[in-house]
């Protein structure tokens, strides 16, 4: 009896450790090979754009900037000698094109702004006439930034008609920020033009020492922002910003990717 009894509790005890087992195993009682970590995800790439001002007129520097090895921004100025040569050049190498458009600032000659200027004593109807015309004079324009403006940017009367007409054509703007007064994003904002704001000016003095020293403000600012826009000219520091740039541009990839205006603005709308 006692053989059998042993013999019945072997059996029993072999079925009861399946189902603990089953059981532990559902409770967490006991562990199991751990499944590895899934691949962190790749981080948000940081966006960086170079919009040139000032193409159109043959000027210093516009070989090397459109000669670069990363896509960038090119405004160029309308009804100039090299306006539509710039602008296909630029397109072709896959650079988006901006009009440059000359508007009028506080201070200044009103003959360093170009024909065709967007000027304060203009009528509603000349003012939009004007905008018109300068975006079909800049072939391939997805686009349009300001050439000076500090006066015209901050006049909202002015700077409605300018987006209705922006918006009525499908472009973006870049407000170059010439003035601490520009409504120029506000107004995109309400209106529903994309739009974008200069963050830093690479050759408001032309040296290579203050060029180097701005682009020390992008590296910072790109360390700790997703986005940075700067402006260069071709022109007097066309050369020495061409120069400069191409020096920064590995440094500048290791933390973010060029881009065009339009590519970060559509990467960045919300």
């Amino acid at each position: 009896m006692k053989k059998m009894d042993k013999e019945g509790d072997l059996m029993y005890g072999r079925k009861l450790i399946p189902l603990l087992l089953t059981l532990f195993l559902s409770l967490g009682a006991i562990p199991v090979a751990a499944t590895p970590n899934p691949a962190p995800e790749p981080s948000v790439k940081k966006l960086m754009a170079f919009v040139i001002d000032d193409f159109g007129n043959n000027m210093q520097g516009t070989e090397e900037i459109l000669s670069m090895p990363v896509p960038l921004t090119v405004a160029v100025m309308p009804f100039l000698p090299s306006t539509k040569q710039d602008a296909e050049l630029a397109h072709q190498k896959g650079h988006d094109v901006l009009v440059h458009m000359p508007m009028e600032p506080m201070k200044g000659k009103r003959s360093w702004l170009g024909p065709g200027a967007i000027t304060a004593d203009l009528s509603d109807d000349e003012i939009r006439s004007r905008v018109e015309k300068a975006i079909d004079d800049v072939p391939h324009a997805i686009g349009m930034n300001n050439h000076m403006g500090s006066k015209i940017t901050a006049d909202e009367r002015i700077m409605r008609i300018i987006m209705k007409v922006v918006k009525e054509r499908g472009l973006i703007y870049l407000d170059s920020k010439t003035t601490d007064k520009s409504v120029a994003a506000k107004i995109a904002a309400e209106m529903g033009v994309p739009h974008a704001v200069n963050q830093i000016f690479l050759d408001d003095v032309y040296s290579v020492p203050h060029i180097t020293k701005q682009m020390e403000l992008v590296c910072k600012r790109i360390h700790n922002h997703p986005i940075c826009i700067a402006i260069g000219h071709v022109g007097p520091p066309g050369k020495k910003t061409a120069s400069v740039l191409r020096q920064y541009i590995p440094r500048i990839q290791k933390e973010a990717e060029f881009v065009t205006i339009s590519k970060l603005i559509q990467q960045t709308a919300h």
